[in-house]
């Protein structure tokens, strides 16, 4: 039933684009899943958000970490609906995230790390391996929209509010390509 509600918030804010997409990891996709059209929205983030904080409530988590930029919000909004600490963590300048601005994780901490939509899983696996090389416990990797196709393997159990079967292609091999459709890089336009 959530997956249900959640693809339906996401088709209403038109977060679910049609087209021909370069992602983030460099693949190409017909679809994507443009997390801040639904970011802007508080009262869907807090709905959302709040199908995350109701699977762990009860785990002991003590903060919720996501990395910049979608999960800032994602990490925020289920810290307060938990009544824990929210942080994020940015890419470091040697690779990975680290967390900065005064952010900590204790040794031993109860960490639920959090993102909007995973595709590869490359910038959650960093959050992953930072909470670890400080000691932190690792509960789970929670995120709104799973569009892996099975395909990203985390370090740490994953919940996904929902899951889409998107296909993606390498450029060399993109169908889209070959039938000469503009590529759109989200976030920027045509590239």
């Amino acid at each position: 039933m959530t997956g249900h509600v959640v693809d339906t918030i996401l088709r209403q804010v038109g977060a679910i684009q049609q087209g021909h997409f370069l992602l983030t990891s460099g693949l190409h996709s017909n679809t994507y899943v443009e997390k801040f059209q639904v970011l802007q929205w508080p009262r869907q983030t807090e709905r959302l958000c709040s199908f995350i904080a109701a699977e762990f409530r009860d785990r002991g988590i003590e903060v919720v970490a996501g990395p910049t930029t979608g999960g800032i919000i994602i990490a925020y909004e289920v810290a307060r609906q938990l009544d824990v600490r929210g942080i994020f963590a940015e890419r470091s300048d040697s690779g990975g995230r680290t967390f900065r601005r005064g952010f900590q994780v204790r040794p031993g901490e109860r960490v639920l790390v959090v993102d909007d939509i995973l595709t590869t899983g490359g910038s959650i696996q960093d959050v992953v391996d930072e909470v670890r090389r400080l000691h932190g416990e690792v509960v789970a990797v929670a995120v709104l929209v799973d569009r892996s196709d099975g395909k990203a393997r985390l370090d740490a159990p994953v919940f996904a509010l929902h899951r889409l079967s998107i296909p993606t292609y390498q450029p060399q091999a993109c169908p889209l390509c070959a039938h000469g459709e503009p590529l759109t890089k989200p976030g920027i336009g045509s590239t």
